[in-house]
Parts: structure tokens; sequence; C-alpha cells
């Protein structure tokens, strides 16, 4: 039998009751794993006093802080489903899925305040609204009070391994985002695999700088590093010069960013005065690493990165780049991850039509950590989960290959190539080609219809570049096929993101 979420804090408090488990400035808060341990069952008897029950959707629409980790262990404990909404969403997105879930319980602070209010009225199955802040709303009760009033004995619920943990949105990469529903025992499997792949032990300090919202920093550095014993610092939003302080200050070994984020630190660390020598290892995902940003975070930072490649559905990791593949492999994904399995198949064909080495295909990958369905979508569960040879096959929707050493190169999403006069545009490989020009700092190429090839390439572009400089530089460089070179430039001054750093490209699209 495996632990649930809430047993395996447990289990580190009696192991490490003293070491520091919360470091959270914001707020001038440390707490030690015994005193974490304790202020988590303060909260989860609380809310059951407060009326949350078993299988009851608590939502949060939180920054990163202490109360989101407070609040995920507290429902991992009475057996609740936490589900977590990304704090930017308009009144209208929170509304979509506060009642797609059917949460009863609410969690949020002033910053989301007013998006929370004007969701309020539709927002039907809520019972029970916390606010973590000052100047409690008289229909919300005060999340540091409540705390306070609660038994910080253990609650006394039966929570099993194969229970529901959470509702986790899809970050909405191609639309509505969907409720992905993992048990406690995805979880567990995914923080040993994580610990297993980083080496993640007790004596690690991390610093949660990406949005604790969001499954990658959650399941694979949260929950992970509370699975070892090792110190949780969290800053309340990402602030470069300020992480590089933290790192510094608190000695940080291990720290987790989107490749932008790196590249963000890196600038930051030319002029920076802070000592980032603690820095063992650097975990990105999302996207490869440019290999500029790379080289320029070695130089400034660390030595020593793993890429993740991954989604919500799988946990989310589940290929891994170590560090000696960082060079000699730059641009791919990886290796399938500790008892996962990897196939490439032609897009939506059935798990045995694999193509061969080096052909694209589509990605699935089977292993312990992924979904059990999507809530309330059994079409969209059917279309993306197949079973094969024994096992349970995710199907991605991103389009990549294997080398002859096996390793995942991924070239694009299936629903971003674009097919411009019968030929193959995937948009990944010009935006790299874009990324190498100097004066560009991001770019995102999609297609765009045209009467006479179907679709046009174009791109959008952040940075300093002239629509004639790129298409000059793009001209005299061998690395690109002429019938893959934009036909058009948008700049922008930044790109439409999910939480993650991935580029929502539906939104260039105009696919909203």
């Amino acid at each position: 039998m495996y632990p649930t979420i809430g047993e395996t804090l447990e289990l580190t408090a009696k192991r490490h009751p003293d070491r520091d488990a919360i470091v959270y400035p914001y707020r001038g808060q440390r707490w030690t794993y015994d005193e974490f341990d304790a202020r988590v069952n303060r909260l989860a008897n609380a809310l059951r006093d407060a009326g949350v029950a078993k299988g009851d959707r608590v939502a949060t629409v939180l920054y990163n802080g202490s109360e989101i980790a407070l609040t995920v262990y507290a429902c991992a404990k009475i057996g609740a489903v936490f589900t977590p909404l990304n704090f930017r969403l308009s009144a209208d997105e929170i509304e979509y899925i506060v009642d797609d879930a059917e949460a009863t319980a609410l969690v949020f602070e002033a910053a989301t305040r007013d998006a929370v209010e004007a969701a309020r009225s539709a927002l039907s199955s809520v019972e029970t609204y916390l606010y973590v802040d000052e100047d409690v709303p008289d229909y919300a009760l005060d999340f540091y009070a409540l705390l306070e009033s609660g038994d910080p004995e253990r609650p006394d619920v039966d929570v099993a391994e194969d229970d529901v943990y959470a509702f986790i949105y899809t970050s909405g990469t191609t639309g509505r985002p969907k409720g992905v529903v993992h048990a406690h025992r995805d979880m567990i499997e995914h923080s040993l695999l994580c610990v297993a792949e980083m080496n993640i032990t007790r004596h690690d300090v991390g610093l949660s700088i990406l949005p604790l919202y969001h499954c990658a920093e959650l399941h694979a550095m949260l929950f992970t590093r509370v699975h070892r014993g090792a110190t949780n610092v969290i800053h309340h939003e990402f602030d470069p010069e300020a992480a590089l302080e933290a790192i510094d200050d608190h000695d940080v070994t291990i720290l987790f960013a989107a490749p932008t984020a790196w590249n963000a630190l890196a600038t930051a660390a030319e002029d920076a005065a802070a000592d980032t020598s603690s820095l063992r290892i650097g975990l990105y995902g999302a996207a490869p690493m440019p290999e500029r940003v790379l080289d320029d975070c070695m130089e400034h930072l660390c030595e020593n990165y793993v890429q993740a490649y991954g989604m919500t559905e799988i946990g989310p990791c589940g290929v891994f780049q170590s560090p000696e593949d960082q060079l000699s492999k730059q641009g791919c994904a990886g290796l399938p991850a500790l008892n996962h399995d990897l196939r490439i198949v032609e897009p939506g064909a059935d798990p045995h039509a694999t193509v061969d080495r080096g052909n694209v295909g589509e990605v699935l990958i089977a292993g312990p950590c992924t979904m059990r369905e999507y809530w309330n979508r059994p079409e969209a569960t059917a279309d993306s989960l197949r079973d094969a040879d024994g096992k349970e096959w995710y199907y991605t929707g991103d389009l990549g290959y294997r080398d002859d050493d096996g390793y995942l190169y991924v070239v694009d999403r299936k629903d971003d190539m674009i097919i411009s006069g019968g030929e193959n545009v995937y948009p990944t490989e010009v935006e790299d080609v874009l990324f190498s020009h100097p004066d560009v700092l991001e770019a995102a190429v999609v297609g765009e219809p045209d009467d006479e090839w179907g679709e046009r390439v174009v791109a959008y572009v952040v940075g300093d570049a002239t629509a004639d400089d790129l298409d000059q530089y793009l001209r005299e460089s061998d690395a690109l096929a002429d019938f893959k070179r934009p036909r058009e430039y948008y700049f922008v001054d930044e790109l439409p993101k999910n939480p993650s750093g991935k580029v929502q490209k539906f939104k260039l699209r105009g696919d909203e």
C-alpha cells in the first residue's frame, strides 16, 4: 500500500520534526515540519467544522504562499478534492471552472478579490468562502482565524491511496480548460520518480517561484521536497532580482523555472551581487532550453540542469533530460522517466501503429502517474486514453520522434502544425532559428489562412529586430528551407502564455 499525500507529510514530520518545512518571507513565516503538520491538521479539522466533507471540491484562487500549501495538504487529510485556479483568471473563467468542478468552498486573497466577487453571484455551488488577508468581506471566513480554531490532532477521516486527490485544470493551450482527475497514488508515484531523477534529499532547499496552482511546481517540487523532508522557500510571485537574493539568503540548492524565467534570472545575474553557488541543479520544462539561454545560465547561475517534459494529465513529468545530455543532446526532451514507457505512432492511430526511429508521429506515454479521467468529459477521456499491451497510453497531442539512441525530440503540437502548399511546417523549427537572432527575445510561429497556399507562415516576435532584419537573416541562414520562412511578422510586447510558460497559440490564431 502507498501512503496518501497527507500521510507523507505526517511521516516526514515524524522523521524530521525540527527541519524547516516552509519559509514564506512575504508573511515572515518559518515553520518546522512538526509545526507545518500541526497547522495542516488545524486547517483540515476547521474545514470539516465549516462543512467541507470528503469528496467536496475546495477551489483556491491564490498567489504563491503558505496558504496554498496548507490548503492542499489539509484537503488531502480529509479527502476533499483540491482544485487550484490560476490567480490571473477573469471572473468569467473563474465561474466556468468553479461551476464545472461544483466546488463547495473557495479560498482567495486581496489580489484576486475583484475577480472572485465579480463571479460570486454565479457561483451557486460555493457555500464557504475563506479570505487570507485583512478586511475580510462579510460573506467570507477569516482564513487565519479559522486556522487557529482547528484541532491540531490528525483528522479522523479514512482516506485511501485510490481516492481522488485533486482536479487540476489544464492551462488551455488549445481552448477551454478540462479538469484532470488525479488520485493520491498518482502523486506518490510522481514524487518518487522526481526524487530519483534529481536525487533530491532532505538537505535540499527549494525555491518556489513558479505558480503553485500549476502541477509543475506543486507536484514536481513542493510534493517531492516535502516527501523527502527538504526545505521549501516560497515567493509570493516571480521577481528575478528577489529570486537571486533568496538563493543567496537561503542557500537554495534546487530551482524550477520555465526557460523564459531562467533567461530573466541569467540576465539579472549578470549585474547582481547575489551568490548563487549553492544551486546544484536547475529544473526546467514547457520547452527546450535555447542554447544561448542554457549557456548564459551555466555561466551565471549553476552548471547542472534537468529538463522535464510532460503535461498535467501524466503528473506532469514523464520524460527527463539529464545534466550530462544538456549539451550533447541539446534540443531533445530526454528519455522516459522511471517506470514510464514511450511510443511514437501515426497521429491518432492505434498504440500499435508505431513509426520507425527518426520519423515524426504523435507522442504516447504510459506510466503510473497518469490521470484517472477528465472530469465530466467522457468523450475527451476516451480520445486521450487507450489500452494496449497491458498499459494505458496517453495521447499527448504532441508530434515528435526518437533518435537512434531512443531520445525524444518534440517537434510541435499536432494542432499547431502548418500545412502550406502541401508541405508540413513545424513552428518550433522556425522559432528556434528566429530565436538565434541576437535581437529576438521570444518568437511564436502560427499559420494564417491563405487563398493560394492554404496556410501561410507568420511570426509573432518580441524584440528589437525589424521584419527586414529577420527576413534577411533567415534567407542567409542554412538552417531553414525557404518555404518555412515567415511571410509576415507581428511585433508584440509579450506573447500569451499559460502558467507553465507555454505559448497559447490559439490566442494568436484567434481561435478563442
